[in-house]
């Protein structure tokens, strides 16, 4: 669903994002439920609530939700199964949904206004499996 109107600029240099093991991809923890072990999708994770920074052209690989996702795209977009969501749609990921987003844009081009990063707000239930790695499955 595409909220008109709703249009963000987020000034995502002032943010102390966190790394993570996938390349141009960060993220903010805001909320970590009582059984959470740290990034998204931690096994064991009751409900995380986090800001997600995917730069242009990156992405996570292909996993599988244990339990429902709502997310909030703030800022650019990505694409993954389902198609090209942009700035103003949130999206729904059921339990057992699977996915492999991408922010839209470049990798080989500077970040800008033309080539913005795909800034999110994400709340996962119940974490997630990576179904692609090394041609085998894991639990993150």
């Amino acid at each position: 669903m595409h909220i008109a109107g709703l249009a963000l600029e987020v000034d995502g240099a002032g943010v102390a994002w966190r790394s993570t093991s996938y390349p141009g991809v960060e993220w903010l923890p805001l909320h970590v439920g009582a059984e959470g072990a740290g990034a998204p999708g931690a096994p064991g994770a009751r409900e995380t609530a986090v800001l997600i920074r995917m730069a242009p052209g990156r992405g996570y690989p292909a996993h599988r939700h244990v339990g429902v996702e709502d997310v909030l795209i703030l800022q650019g977009g990505y694409r993954d199964q389902l198609g090209e969501h942009r700035s103003g749609t949130y999206l729904r990921y059921e339990a057992g949904s699977s996915h492999a987003p991408v922010a839209l844009g470049r990798a080989d081009r500077p970040v800008g206004a033309e080539n913005p990063a795909c800034i999110l707000f994400a709340v996962a239930r119940g974490g997630i499996e990576l179904v692609e790695r090394h041609g085998r499955q894991e639990q993150r």
